[in-house]
């Protein structure tokens, strides 16, 4: 009989896979299963492993904090560019790291900790970008992260998510002061969170178990800060978003720098490690806020370059590459930007 029933639940679950689409086949996130179907998966392009950086999908929600703003919206919030009247010779690869090599807040990959500041951070991270490329490497500056979490009210809800378009109105309306990471503690508000190792060993503390809270808004610098805090506030003269379209994205960039892009993380992203992402399996588990600086292609895929928040020891080197061209997870449909004030 028990011989019986477990022919009957086997024969049902090679039934499910041939009815299933594949990427629909649902495996335990974080699973070896998961790690294993991916990576055996001929069509896949990148490599899953084992993630230190999550023990469970809780672990991950903390730092999913791109809120998603309905694309209506977004257009009556702020104008939308496309570039179309933009005559450029678009290279097949670029790097902005490489093309503004003076401007070293490119290379920088910073670590948001527990706290769902990706928003902020992939914000202020694009715009200390933008300020150094269009002062010709001659300004360059960190922005706060925690002045725009914690004192814009209309982002959203600081640690537990924010709107990155409504980050930008922010440096436009209200102007960010300057603040490296707590480890480095230089500029006016430095972030108050540490960087760290999300279960596993490496050069930072431990993460722990503890979900940060929002700061307060301190209108008023560090200690010894010499500049007073209005004082030290950089604005933008404008904030746009960019046209669901790969080569408005890579206008913008070439023409500007790095851009600010939300996505949908699904349970797969957590176990990425090298590659070309794309969804292979697995649920929606939030969204997520990320900077593209640049583009290239392996082996005839076409992919985007980005700089993710979460330390350089994640992914490669802190960075990862997906799939472009196909708005994959949405990446190319909430793709956010802005001027510096000269």
């Amino acid at each position: 009989m028990m011989n019986t029933v477990l022919c009957i639940v086997s024969f049902m679950s090679i039934l499910t896979a041939h009815i299933l689409p594949e990427n629909e086949i649902q495996f335990e996130p974080l699973s070896d299963e998961m790690i294993a179907y991916i990576n055996q998966h001929p069509d896949a392009g990148w490599t899953a492993s084992r993630s230190d950086r999550f023990k469970s999908l809780e672990d991950a929600r903390i730092l999913l904090g791109a809120m998603r703003e309905d694309e209506e919206l977004r257009k009556k919030r702020r104008p939308t560019v496309d570039h179309q009247n933009v005559s450029l010779e678009i290279p097949s690869s670029f790097d902005s790291r490489k093309k503004w090599h003076q401007c070293k807040s490119i290379s920088n990959i910073r670590d948001q900790s527990r706290c769902g500041s990706c928003w902020a951070f992939t914000a202020v991270e694009a715009m200390s970008d933008r300020i150094c490329i269009e002062s010709k490497g001659k300004k360059s500056v960190e922005l706060s992260a925690v002045d725009l979490l914690s004192c814009c009210t209309e982002c959203g809800l600081g640690c537990q998510g924010g709107f990155p378009g409504a980050a930008w109105d922010y440096w436009v309306e209200d102007g960010i002061v300057t603040g490296s990471s707590k480890e480095n503690h230089t500029g006016c508000q430095p972030y108050p969170f540490p960087k760290c190792e999300h279960h596993t060993t490496g050069k930072y503390p431990e993460c722990g178990e503890k979900i940060y809270k929002t700061p307060k808004c301190h209108q008023k610098c560090q200690k010894g800060y010499k500049t007073p805090y209005k004082k030290d506030k950089y604005y933008g003269r404008m904030s746009y978003n960019v046209l669901n379209n790969e080569n408005a994205i890579k206008k913008e960039i070439m023409m500007h720098g790095p851009v600010e892009a939300a996505f949908t993380v699904h349970s797969d992203f957590l176990n990425y490690k090298s590659g070309i992402y794309k969804y292979m399996t697995g649920a929606e588990i939030g969204g997520h806020a990320v900077r593209i600086i640049g583009w290239g292609v392996e082996k005839k895929t076409p992919y985007w370059l980005i700089a993710n928040s979460w330390n350089e020891d994640w992914g490669e080197k802190g960075y990862f590459r997906i799939l472009r061209g196909k708005d994959e997870c949405g990446i190319e449909s909430e793709v956010t930007g802005g001027l510096p004030h000269h």
